[in-house]
């Protein structure tokens, strides 16, 4: 026996609420009353709004991660360069290595840490540049290839795009959180549309009351190895 199952997709709720909305007439010629039509349209064109809105925030959340991971790299390649080239200071004698301790850095410790994430790359690219501004202020000399300067835009362009992408992303959930609060209230509205129909159709034998219920938008599914209703059932 063919069971009903609500839908598993947004797409597939949508098509079942226009086809309830566009089947209504039909059906209140037969003296059947569905749920409040006005109210239905009101729920599919919410949800179909919802839908777009989070689409819609993906989408730029995802434009946005492309040129994000742009500036992510140029970050880190010259965050990685500055700590190269201050090191090789510190061991030319150019710079004593107590000095490193204003970058945060270990003095006695000569590799670069570890920026593989962004919050990495945030934390060192505020400690090189209050570093080096804290050493000139000494009246030292400043670091070139690449000066601080550099070292600031490029840091300064990904702290931008971090912070944009985070508002991207918070936006993304939001929008994704509304759209599964209205998940339910469609499935709620379209088991109860669902129960009339069938309700509707109850005399008619088996086979006939399913395919007509189909017409109206309800969903049936073969279990394995069943078989479809025969005329007889």
């Amino acid at each position: 026996m063919p069971y009903r199952r609500l839908p598993n997709t947004d797409n597939a709720r949508i098509k079942a609420l226009r086809t309830a909305i566009e089947r209504h007439n039909s059906l209140f010629g037969q003296g059947v009353v569905l749920l409040d039509i006005r109210k239905l349209e009101v729920l599919l064109l919410n949800f179909e709004n919802a839908q777009i809105r989070y689409r819609d925030s993906l989408q730029i959340q995802a434009a946005a991660n492309k040129k994000f991971q742009k500036l992510v790299k140029n970050a880190r390649l010259y965050i990685s360069h500055f700590i190269q080239v201050l090191n090789l200071c510190v061991i030319r004698n150019e710079i004593k290595k107590e000095h490193k301790q204003l970058y945060n850095l270990e003095p006695d410790n000569f590799t670069v840490p570890d920026l593989t994430s962004n919050d990495a790359i945030l934390y060192w690219g505020n400690s090189l540049i209050k570093g080096e501004q804290a050493r000139l202020a000494q009246g030292a000399a400043p670091i070139y290839n690449p000066a601080i300067a550099r070292v600031n835009v490029a840091f300064s362009l990904f702290k931008d795009a971090y912070f944009a992408q985070k508002t991207h992303q918070n936006t993304t959930i939001r929008e994704l959180d509304l759209l599964t609060e209205q998940r339910a209230g469609v499935d709620e509205v379209l088991a109860t549309l669902w129960n009339q129909i069938e309700g509707a159709f109850a005399y008619l034998p088996a086979k006939e009351r399913l395919e007509r219920c189909k017409e109206y938008g309800v969903v049936y599914y073969l279990r394995k190895g069943e078989k479809e209703i025969s005329e007889d059932n």
